[in-house]
């Protein structure tokens, strides 16, 4: 997720189709088309548009909580994301259109619209927040990227990335590096730093599969560096791409009919 990818990833990360710049892995880091190899990175999960199944458990010091969602997407501009268990939250759902995001609680049958005041606040209760699930589909144009290391890294070969601010660009983050493994272009872990340079929290990622013939990572976990015993893991159950979802599922007024 990203840059998740947040991205959204995760970064729930907004998600092109694979790029036919980056198919070499070339080793020679002059070869290397960052900017595309990027796109690939922060568009595992999304083909033109995807339908999933995830698990969610949030770990905290004080609950552990596990949500099964259903999530939907299409392009990088719309999502929509629906708790299907613990039945007493089913239904609970976020929409996500552009940069507004609104929620829907169907035991009081009312949609929300979260406020630029609350965009950092925690989404469904994990660590991912509000601002995560918007900003993912603006990275390229907040962050100038760089390849900044190419070769062996805990045990396999590796690409590093680093992204740094644009000038004026409203962005949380000071700082995101990423590793990409070279041959199957994959990310394996993304660090997020802020503005003084001190890390806030990683994104790991694990499990990769072959999905649609490209390989996806089924696990990431997100941790906050300053609680070590806290965490996010969202693991995809099922994934599929290029699926029919028309532009007009992603409505409010399609909202309250998805629980």
């Amino acid at each position: 997720m990203c840059r998740l990818s947040q991205s959204f990833l995760i970064s729930f990360l907004s998600l092109l189709l694979f790029s036919p710049h980056i198919a070499y892995a070339a080793e020679s880091s002059d070869k290397v088309d960052v900017q595309a190899l990027v796109r690939h990175v922060d568009n595992l999960w999304r083909g033109t548009t995807s339908h999933a199944d995830m698990t969610m458990t949030v770990k905290t010091q004080h609950y552990q909580r596990e949500l099964t969602l259903e999530a939907w997407s299409r392009g990088t501009e719309n999502s929509l994301v629906v708790i299907q268990d613990p039945i007493k939250d089913r239904g609970i759902a976020t929409l996500k259109v552009g940069e507004n995001i609104w929620n829907y609680l169907p035991k009081i049958n009312r949609v929300t619209k979260i406020p630029p005041s609350m965009m950092s606040g925690s989404w469904m209760g994990s660590h991912f927040t509000n601002d995560d699930l918007v900003k993912e589909n603006t990275f390229e144009a907040d962050y100038n990227v760089s390849l900044t290391f190419s070769g062996m890294r805990d045990g396999q070969k590796i690409y590093e990335i680093t992204a740094l601010p644009k000038e004026n660009a409203a962005v949380v983050w000071g700082k995101v590096v990423m590793d990409v493994i070279q041959s199957s272009l994959t990310p394996t872990r993304a660090d997020y730093y802020d503005e003084d340079g001190k890390l806030i929290r990683r994104m790991t990622f694990s499990d990769f599969k072959k999905v649609n013939d490209k390989i996806v990572p089924m696990i990431m976990k997100l941790q906050p560096e300053d609680k070590p015993t806290e965490s996010t893991v969202l693991e995809y159950n099922k994934i599929e791409f290029n699926v029919s979802v028309p532009q007009s599922f992603f409505s409010l007024q399609s909202l309250k009919r998805r629980h």
